[in-house]
Order: C-alpha cells, then sequence, then structure tokens
C-alpha cells in the first residue's frame, strides 16, 4: 500500500496537469447539476411496515386517491368578538375555497370547513383541507404560490390565516452555515500551518470535492429519487473528511521536507504514509454510511450512498490532487521562518554538506523546546489510571440522559415560531386540540369478511372506546370491499400517547380480523413515523455489529494488533452515548435549549442516533488512525512503548487537534438550519467529535496504550501470517528506499533523497 501511494504520489506531484483534470470534472458535474430537470420525486417508503401496507392497499383499492399525496391546511381565526361563521368571513372562506379549486391541476380534492364539520366549537376557527395529486417535492411553483395567495385576501379582512401540512416543505437553505464552516476552518488552518498556501491547500480541494460530489447528486436525484436533505448531508460530510485528509498528508509532506527531503521525495513519503492512513480512515467511513442499507428504509439507504460517493471522491483527491498541487505550491507551503531555515540549509548543501538524514533531524529535535502534544503525552505517561478514569467517568456522567432517549419524528410543532407552518400548528391546537395536528387513517380490508360493512361499524366502535376526540363515518370504495376511516387522537403526532392509541388500535385489530375476517391497518404520517422509530430501533444493533465488526477487521490490518482496534470501537461507543445524553438533555429536556434555537421539545428524530453511529463512527477512526499509526510506525522503527507515544503526539496531536476543531465548526454551523432534522445532526456531530477527539483519542487512547506497553502490539503469530501485510506505517518503504543506494550503487545514491529523488523510484519500480 505505502509503496504504490509512494509512487502515486511522486507522478502527481511531477504530472500537475491532474489539477486541471479535477477541475474539468467539477466543471462537468457542474455543468450535469445545472442542466438537469429538478427531481420530482422524493417518496418516503418504510418496506415491511404496517403503515406502508396501508399506503400500498389504497393506491390499489382507491385508484386516483393519492393516499399519498401532499397536504395543507389552510387554517382561520376570526378576529376578537367575531366568529369564523358569521356572514362576512364565512363568505371569504368560501370564496377561498372555489379559489383553491380552480388554483392548480394538480389539487384532488378542497374540504369546504362548513361542510366537512372543520369548524371548532366556540366558532373562532375554521380549516380548509387540501390533498393533491402528487407529493410534496413534486408540486410545482404555481401551486405554491396560489396556496400561499389563497388566505392574502382573508388577511385583509381582518382573519388571521396561516398553513401548515407539508405542501409547503421546500429545500432547507443551509448556505450560511456551510460559509462559517470554512471561515472557522481557513483560521484553524492559518493557525496550525502559519502560511496561507499551506492553509489554502486543504480548504481549495475539499471544496472541489464537495462540488463534485453534490453536483453529481444533484444531477441524479431525478434519475435516482433522492430526498431533499441527501446533498446537505454529503456536503457536511464531505466538506469535513476533504478538509482533514487533505491536512494530514499537507501536515506530512511539510514534515519530511523539515526532515531534508527533496520536494518530490517528500510529496511521494507523505502520500505513502498519512496518504496509506487517509485511506483506511475513508473506508472505515465509507463502511459505515454503505452500511446504513441494512436498516432496509431506501431514503436512508440512498442518503448512505451518496454520502460514502461524496467521502470517495475526497480520498481520490487528497492523494492525486493534493500532491499535484504541492507541485504548483513550491516552498511557500513551507512558514516563513521554516523557509529561511531551509534555505540557509540548501546553501550549506551547495558548499558539499550533506542533507540532514531523518534520525540526524531527530536528534536535533531532542534539544528543541517540546511542542503542546509532546507535554501531553508525557504527562498523561506519568499517570495514565487517573488520565482515564477521569476520561470515561466524565463521559459516563454526561451519557445519563441517553437512558431517556425516547425516539420519533418531528412534525410542524418542531419548527420555528415564527414559519406559517408553526403558526397553523398552535392555531389548530387552540381551536381543536393538538391531535388535530396528526390524524390517523385505519385502513379496513374487508376482502375476507362475509359483512364489510359490519365489519367497518366494529372497527369505528372499537376505536372509539379507545379513546380520541372524533372518529368520522368509514368511506369505502367502489367495490365495497375497503373502508378509510380518519381517526384524531387527543395528543399532538409525537406525543407518547398518540403512539400508544397507535398500539390500541392494532391491537384491537387483530381480534376483529379473528371474529370477522376483516384486516385493520393504521397508516397516515404519524403511523408512519411511528413505524420508522420502531424499524430504526430494530436495526440499530444489526448495524452496529455489521459496521464495527467490519472496522476491526480492517484496523486489525492497519495496526497489526487486537487490543488497539479492540480500544478503538469501545472508546467509539462511549463517545457516541455521551453524545446522545447530550442531545437528548438539550432537545428533549430542553436544558439550553434557547441556546441552540430549541423552540419546542420532543422526542429525538428516530433516524439521527443511527446516522450518527454511522458517520461518527467513521470520522473517530479518521483520529485514531491518523494518531495511533504514527505510534505503530515509531514502535516497528525500534521505540518503546512509550517513547513511541510520545513521538505519536509530537507529530500527530497539533494535526489531530486542528482536524477536530475544523470538523466541529463544519458541523457546528448547521445548527443554525431552520429544518430540525439538519439542526439536530449537526448538533450530534458536533459534540460527538468534541467528546471522541479530545476526550477518547487524545486523554483515554494513549492511557490505554501507556498501561499495555508491548501488549497493546501483540497479535498471534497464526493470525499475523494469515494477515495480508498493508504496510500502513511504510516500514516496508522505508526499507526500499534505504537500500535503493545501496543496491544502485554510489551514483544512484545521490539520487534517493537528494537531486532529482528518482533513484529510490527506480529501486521501487524494481520491487
Amino acid at each position: 500500500m505505502a509503496t504504490f501511494l509512494y509512487k502515486l504520489g511522486r507522478l502527481t506531484f511531477r504530472r500537475r496537469f491532474v489539477a486541471l483534470i479535477w477541475v474539468a470534472l467539477l466543471a462537468l458535474a457542474g455543468f450535469g447539476a445545472a442542466s438537469a430537470s429538478t427531481a420530482t420525486s422524493s417518496s418516503f417508503s418504510i418496506p415491511g411496515t404496517e403503515a406502508q401496507r396501508a399506503f400500498d392497499l389504497l393506491e390499489q383499492r382507491f385508484p386516483g386517491a393519492s393516499a399519498d399525496g401532499a397536504t395543507a391546511r389552510v387554517v382561520f381565526k376570526a378576529p376578537e368578538g367575531e366568529k369564523v361563521t358569521d356572514a362576512a368571513n364565512k363568505g371569504e372562506i368560501t370564496g377561498i375555497v372555489k379559489e383553491l379549486r380552480s388554483g392548480s391541476d394538480q389539487v384532488a380534492q378542497v374540504a369546504d370547513p362548513f361542510e366537512a364539520q372543520a369548524v371548532s366549537q366556540d366558532g373562532s376557527t375554521a380549516y380548509i383541507s387540501v390533498s393533491y395529486k402528487v407529493n410534496s417535492m413534486e408540486l410545482t411553483d404555481q401551486t405554491r404560490d396560489a396556496l400561499e395567495e389563497a388566505g392574502k385576501d382573508a388577511q385583509g379582512s381582518g382573519m388571521k390565516v396561516e398553513i401548515g401540512g407539508d405542501a409547503l416543505q421546500v429545500m432547507p437553505h443551509t448556505g450560511t452555515a456551510e460559509i462559517i464552516g470554512v471561515v472557522i476552518a481557513a483560521i484553524v488552518l492559518v493557525i496550525t500551518f502559519g502560511s496561507l498556501i499551506a492553509a489554502g491547500l486543504p480548504l481549495v480541494t475539499a471544496l472541489i470535492g464537495v462540488g463534485i460530489g453534490v453536483s453529481l447528486i444533484t444531477a441524479l436525484a431525478n434519475v435516482l429519487d433522492l430526498g431533499s436533505t441527501t446533498p446537505i448531508l454529503a456536503s457536511m460530510i464531505g466538506l469535513a473528511v476533504g478538509i482533514d485528509y487533505a491536512l494530514f498528508i499537507v501536515s506530512r509532506y511539510r514534515a519530511e521536507l523539515a526532515d531534508g527531503r527533496e520536494r518530490e521525495d517528500a510529496a511521494g513519503r507523505a502520500v505513502g504514509t498519512a496518504g496509506s492512513a487517509v485511506v483506511f480512515a475513508g473506508l472505515t467511513v465509507v463502511i459505515a454510511l454503505v452500511g446504513l442499507a441494512v436498516v432496509n428504509i431506501p431514503m436512508l439507504t440512498k442518503m448512505g450512498f451518496a454520502a460514502a460517493g461524496t467521502v470517495a471522491i475526497a480520498v481520490v483527491i487528497a492523494l492525486t490532487l493534493v500532491p499535484a498541487l504541492l507541485g504548483f505550491a513550491g516552498k511557500r507551503v513551507m512558514g516563513r521562518k521554516a523557509r529561511k531555515g531551509a534555505e540557509a540549509a540548501e546553501s550549506t548543501d551547495a558548499k558539499g554538506a550533506k542533507t540532514p538524514s531523518l534520525d540526524k533531524a531527530k536528534d536535533t529535535a531532542k534539544g528543541a523546546k517540546p511542542n503542546m502534544g509532546t507535554r501531553w503525552a508525557r504527562f498523561v505517561l506519568r499517570r495514565p489510571v487517573w488520565v482515564m478514569l477521569v476520561g470515561i467517568l466524565g463521559l459516563g456522567v454526561i451519557a445519563v440522559p441517553a437512558a431517556s432517549l425516547e425516539m420519533g419524528l418531528p412534525d410542524d410543532g418542531a419548527q420555528p415560531k415564527s414559519t406559517t407552518q408553526r403558526q397553523a400548528y398552535d392555531m389548530l391546537s387552540d381551536g381543536f386540540g393538538p391531535g388535530f395536528n396528526g390524524p390517523l387513517m385505519v385502513v379496513m380490508d374487508g376482502k375476507g369478511s362475509s359483512d364489510p360493512k359490519a365489519a367497518a361499524e366494529r372497527v369505528s366502535k372499537e376505536i372509539e372506546s379507545i379513546g380520541v376526540v372524533a372518529v368520522t363515518p368509514a368511506q369505502f370504495n367502489k367495490a365495497g370491499d375497503t373502508a378509510m376511516i380518519t381517526v384524531i387522537p387527543k395528543d399532538r403526532p409525537s406525543s407518547h400517547a398518540t403512539e400508544e392509541v397507535v398500539h390500541d388500535i392494532r391491537d384491537a385489530g387483530e381480534d376483529i380480523k379473528a371474529d370477522t375476517g376483516a384486516e385493520v391497518l393504521v397508516t397516515g404520517a404519524t403511523a408512519m413515523n411511528i413505524d420508522f422509530s420502531q424499524k430504526m430501533n430494530d436495526a440499530l444493533m444489526p448495524y452496529l455489529a455489521l459496521v464495527v465488526g467490519l472496522a476491526f477487521l480492517l484496523l486489525m490490518l492497519v495496526f497489526r494488533s487486537i487490543l488497539v482496534p479492540l480500544k478503538a470501537a469501545l472508546g467509539f461507543l462511549l463517545s457516541v452515548i455521551a453524545a446522545l445524553g447530550a442531545v437528548v438533555a438539550v432537545f428533549q429536556w430542553g436544558w439550553l435549549g434557547s441556546l441552540f434555537g430549541v423552540e419546542q421539545t420532543g422526542p429525538i428524530m428516530s433516524m439521527m442516533p443511527i446516522f450518527m453511529v454511522g458517520v461518527v463512527f467513521g470520522l473517530a477512526m479518521d483520529y485514531e488512525v491518523f494518531l495511533v499509526t504514527r505510534m505503530r510506525e515509531a514502535y516497528v522503527h525500534g521505540e518503546s512503548p512509550g517513547q513511541a507515544i510520545v513521538t505519536g503526539f509530537q507529530h500527530g496531536a497539533r494535526v489531530v487537534t486542528a482536524a477536530a476543531v475544523i470538523m466541529m465548526a463544519v458541523f457546528a454551523g448547521f445548527i443554525g438550519s431552520s429544518e430540525q432534522m439538519v439542526k439536530m445532526i449537526g448538533f450530534s456531530l458536533a459534540v460527538a467529535v468534541l467528546f471522541d477527539a479530545f476526550v477518547v483519542r487524545m486523554a483515554i487512547v494513549p492511557a490505554v496504550l501507556a498501561l499495555l506497553g508491548r501488549k497493546a502490539w501483540w497479535l498471534p503469530r497464526w493470525l499475523d501470517r494469515a494477515l495480508p501485510n498493508v504496510d500502513v506505517e511504510g516500514e516496508k518503504l522505508q526499507k526500499q528506499l534505504t537500500e535503493g543506494p545501496a543496491a544502485s550503487g554510489s551514483d544512484s545514491g545521490s539520487d534517493s533523497d537528494g537531486g532529482d529523488g528518482h533513484g529510490g523510484e527506480r529501486e521501487l519500480v524494481r520491487v
């Protein structure tokens, strides 16, 4: 691995037109995205659930009813002292009903509130129910405009008019969040490198990678039926890992230059060593994202594959575009002080002195003032037990709220109070009760019943006995074998009480089927959310086993150890549970909720834990691979276990710290999104990176390695022989480069690390 990547790094450093190829690919992807038709669908299906079976049955038995079509509610509230049934107000509302019916050919049905009994008991509030033939993402701008304009005339007469439902659902805007993340990343990179050129390289390459990835997603959105949040999540992850991977290679390149390497050789060594870590770190992220397919929810699978593709692009760009741009950058990639030192060294070399070797550079470094990473590593080595206990206990305390985790999907009640959706939600709750915001649809399949109408009456009576606000009369299809019954629960859609109502109806349905032969199914947005949450719960453990198991095998290849991958997996689980605890405290309990823009607490979005597990596991392994491979490299080259830990932190702590701060900045930028799902994911990922990078990888990991000593790198001989040696730490590469001059004679020796730097490469080609 290291040998191949070494040659790839030198090749792209020389053939700098690779940069033009990537720019051309970005232009092509951008053209494809700009010319692609707007996505016409963003279907949400959950195969194997009762709610989905009910939707499928409705499509068969009620053709043209558009059971999964978009819906809207235009809610009216009369001025103080008036009623919506007053002649003037009633006339306004009736006119709007006619206006909505003729406003678009995508409208399936508009229910007059005075005929559908959609007027509150006190007469202060009424609502028009609008159903569409297509889902929310297929609605045209003309249809949305007609819906938004419908209530403006009534507002002029003094009534308050707000619109709820998914018909107004649009792509969330997060451009500001991404800009904030990039700005913070730029500041961190400038501080880390002390060079604008070096700081700009990771940003440029990451933006090119994200641009290509998101453009491809946009171009293929219509063909692959991708959801509106897919490009947002892909850009969130792609930007973070793209910056980090380039950061790792640029940092190693600068270290090689500081050790006296010729520039082309330094680029090859950087890609061969840090690039190997990037490949395996990227593989863990890809495994985690692709593994989302085990949940068997198409939307989540597509989201995972799209984000994984963006990560794969980031890896390839780091291995090819970064060294090409390093070739253009020249010595400006170093800070001003380092450049002056290099120029002085070159003038000394010109007088006949040899370029300092790696060993000599290390000897010189011993007399220099130790950096922060070195001092921290030595502190951990002196007190490993205390550091480990403080880290574990601290995360354990933060993880306590995770025991109260309740999962669901947010409704319009989670929207900001300034939005029309939230105001419509509140008006319905005040006028009719919170359950009107999430009606349940009960579908009765009477094909197996001798008397479907009697079975439907039995269903209605059973539901009424459960305790709900209202049960509408059954509506049969033309064949008379299937009926729809609308049920209004007492509590809001995302509440635990509403979930209990759904389960009670389903339990009663089993007895009804046994007695009458009619099958009872519960569906609708609320029931779909409940089934979605249950499916995510059921998939969490198999997903964890798959992802952690595959990554364990991958890390065992990287580190040639059993205990190091085991420690990495356990540390990850600790940081994820702590992050879940923080999410529950903020979004479910409301602690510091106002600080993060949480206007209504409620259950945690059901897809968030499993998505966070996938993403954070991959990102956590980035730090593990980069930091611990440096330790492994030092250990393989003869250092003691304790000294190897110090060496790993000496070279890697600053870079890992910068990478973690950048990731946190990118993710935290999305907390400002108006979309509750994006806000929650951004917060959870930022907190998880904070815990994993600074507590687990920087404190618990070195403490555990210090306690294990040489046992940390133990691997049974039979397993060592069975596992392929991928040479991530570059041991074979180092050996071949040092043996190259001896094998090639004195003339090629001068070319190995100096001159044009091709001697070592010729030796590698021969190998």
